[in-house]
């Protein structure tokens, strides 16, 4: 995803600051709360991108629903978003806040795509293994996909390693009407 750069400034000095206070866990978990709080509703993300809604009424939206839920500062970088007029690029910012954090943290997310949940021990011995192939703390996003019939498919940044069953037989196909072409 292509995050603008006024996402990424914002998150720059958001991390910047919670570094100053001490405070970058904290800041962390209130951002991945308005992240999952702006995601989960449809409605809230209209609103904030809405350029019929005033900038004030936006402001005493995001108070209501935020002030007492997240620290004083985020709160108070909730109030400066929305005076400049950033608010509807308010989740990109989260989503920016995140990527920063994880980058500074030596944390990569790792995409993994099978056709059945992966148990317990596999998912510890998959991460245990990306881990060491990385050097990096890995964060698995585990997703289901029932047309894949087995295998996995990983996909760690611009790389996918499609070791699926629905891959193998597309190439078999391939392979086969390569040859009959000949």
């Amino acid at each position: 995803m292509s995050l603008s750069k006024a996402a990424q400034r914002y998150a720059l000095a958001l991390l910047e600051n919670a570094k100053e206070q001490k405070s970058v866990q904290d800041t962390l978990k209130d951002i991945l709360f308005i992240k999952d709080t702006v995601e989960g509703s449809k409605e809230l993300r209209n609103f904030l991108k809405s350029p019929v809604v005033k900038p004030i009424e936006k402001q005493t939206a995001l108070s209501s629903i935020f002030d007492g839920k997240v620290s004083k500062d985020v709160s108070q970088f909730l109030g400066l978003i929305t005076q400049k007029g950033r608010e509807n690029i308010l989740e990109d910012i989260a989503n920016a806040f995140v990527n920063v954090y994880n980058e500074e943290a030596g944390i990569i997310t790792v995409e993994v795509r099978t056709a059945k949940p992966m148990g317990a021990d596999q998912v510890k011995e998959l991460t245990a293994m990306l881990e060491k192939t990385t050097s990096k703390t890995v964060s698995l996003d585990l997703i289901e996909q029932e047309e894949l019939r087995g295998g996995i498919s990983v996909k760690i940044e611009d790389t996918v390693i499609d070791a699926t069953i629905k891959h193998k037989l597309e190439q078999l196909e391939t392979k086969f009407l390569e040859s009959s072409m000949e």
